[in-house]
């Protein structure tokens, strides 16, 4: 290449590398985050309150009143098991548990002096206890389907033969994979165009059992979305409908519900995954809404901008919890009960029948990490997605919707975030390249392969979950092999 060619080209670079830069901080000639903090300056924003043994005990208390009331899991096996996701390990051996099944409570404890309790309260699930009693009613959610032994797969439980075959020893393999020791491994479905071709338990699991599924949540509010934009109550590239965003001049009022889908709305949320902070501080920052008796809604939105709406993809849990305020808001104001719109909004039309989707004190779905539902459940949950929203004929989502969720957020550094779902375009699992998924701490995953027909969910106890990684990807890569060679 010519020098003076060379040169040239280096230094248009360098020009768009530069503008890209300012772009981040300056629009239209103003300082979007200079604008913000006049409207909410960041050392008046809540921040994180309590020693962080405090607040991890939080975690592990709620966790573990969810394991036993939710569940239905045995005490001692959840208390080793699940829960410790913030304990330092320092603390392991210290900490003391005591489940009340009268009161229906779990409270765990370090000496005299630390302890924190949850308590259980129906089909809002369990709700940490903070300084004040909880401020909304409990309500029982129901669902207006039938028994699901009454109805074939999907809309039921009842089996049906599929009219693939597959090769039983691949098969036997993937589930000898998937359930390795040590990866604690609870359960793993395989559905392979339409029908279940694995499915397999670990100790003490069943299929009804309602299992910790974490951020997946995130991904099952991005569906709730869906459903109010074919609805007709939102639009994707419409600015949020936040009221604390709504002050003439607040440069939040340019966040629309797409930035929000795509964890691109430039707020101020540190989080574990963020690569200029400390990671300790800033796992702590986003794991609060799960560790104190707050409201999460609140305390979600009422942070000023980081960056320009739309330009930077950052992991944070105010993205979905602005979305589920949106969600709260939409329903209530349209006189529907928020907490069972859900169930008759999206969960009876896709055959399922109870999906546990707890609060904060303040009737808040937690959807970012407190929600539990059977393997079953997310794998229909994956099958709406593989399906483009249609259900049984019926579109539930709007189109275009599935095509925007599964395809690379623009203000991601690479193509690993869609709409409140991974992608697999780095290859990170033994997937095709199509694959996406909805994924949540301690080893959940849902997992869509448009490519294959295929949806895979596999949960698991947060303990297992570098092991339980390890055994899943390799039980996938078999997987792959299996469904190959039966077309």
């Amino acid at each position: 290449m010519n020098t003076n060619i060379a040169c040239r080209f280096l230094f248009l670079i360098l020009v768009l590398q530069l503008y890209g830069s300012c772009k981040q901080n300056i629009v239209d000639g103003k300082d979007p985050i200079a604008l913000s903090e006049s409207f909410q300056p960041w050392n008046q924003t809540a921040q994180p309150e309590g020693s962080v043994l405090h607040l991890s005990l939080g975690v592990y208390a709620k966790v573990l009143c969810s394991a036993c009331f939710v569940s239905g899991r045995n005490p001692a096996e959840a208390f080793r098991n699940s829960g410790k996701l913030l304990l330092d390990s320092q603390y392991y051996t210290h900490v003391s548990y005591s489940v009340d099944s009268l009161e229906r409570s779990a409270m765990v404890s370090i000496g005299d002096s630390v302890h924190r309790k949850a308590i259980y309260f129906g089909d809002q699930g369990c709700i940490l206890e903070g300084r004040e009693k909880i401020q909304f009613e409990p309500v029982t959610v129901s669902s207006a389907l039938p028994e699901a032994s009454s109805m074939d797969w999907p809309m039921g439980d009842a089996s049906k033969d599929s009219d693939a075959t597959y090769d039983q020893n691949l098969l036997d393999s993937v589930l000898s994979h998937a359930f390795a020791p040590g990866a604690l491994t609870a359960a793993f479905i395989a559905v392979h165009q339409g029908d279940i071709v694995l499915e397999q338990y670990g100790p003490d699991v069943h299929r009804d059992m309602q299992l910790e599924s974490w951020s997946m949540g995130k991904s099952l509010t991005g569906i709730l979305i869906g459903r109010l934009i074919h609805q007709g109550f939102l639009e994707l590239d419409a600015d949020a409908p936040i009221a604390e965003w709504s002050a003439p001049g607040d440069p939040r009022g340019e966040i629309t519900i797409r930035d929000l889908m795509q964890m691109s709305s430039g707020l101020r949320f540190p989080a574990h995954q963020d690569p200029d902070l400390d990671e300790h501080v800033a796992r702590l920052a986003h794991m609060y809404i799960y560790t104190e008796a707050i409201d999460v809604f609140d305390f979600a939105v009422n942070r000023p901008l980081e960056y320009v709406p739309g330009t930077t993809g950052r992991y944070r849990n105010c993205d979905p919890l602005a979305l589920g305020y949106i969600l709260r808001n939409i329903v209530e104001s349209n006189e529907r009960n928020y907490w069972t719109w859900p169930q008759e909004e999206l969960f009876d039309k896709i055959g399922i029948r109870r999906q546990v989707l707890e609060t904060d004190p303040f009737g808040n779905f937690i959807m970012t990490g407190y929600d539990y539902g059977t393997a079953r459940n997310w794998a229909r949950l994956g099958l709406l997605y593989l399906n483009d929203g249609i259900w049984m004929g019926d579109r539930l989502l709007p189109e275009g919707f599935v095509d925007f969720v599964s395809n690379p957020a623009p203000g991601w550094e690479e193509p690993v975030y869609g709409g409140l779902v991974w992608l697999n375009r780095t290859g990170q699992l033994n997937l095709p390249e199509d694959a996406y998924c909805m994924a949540g701490a301690g080893g959940q995953y849902t997992m869509i392969v448009p490519s294959l027909d295929l949806v895979v969910v596999r949960m698991g106890h947060s303990e297992g979950s570098a092991t339980g990684f390890d055994a899943m990807n390799e039980a996938l890569g078999v997987l792959v092999r299996a469904i190959k060679q039966s077309e």
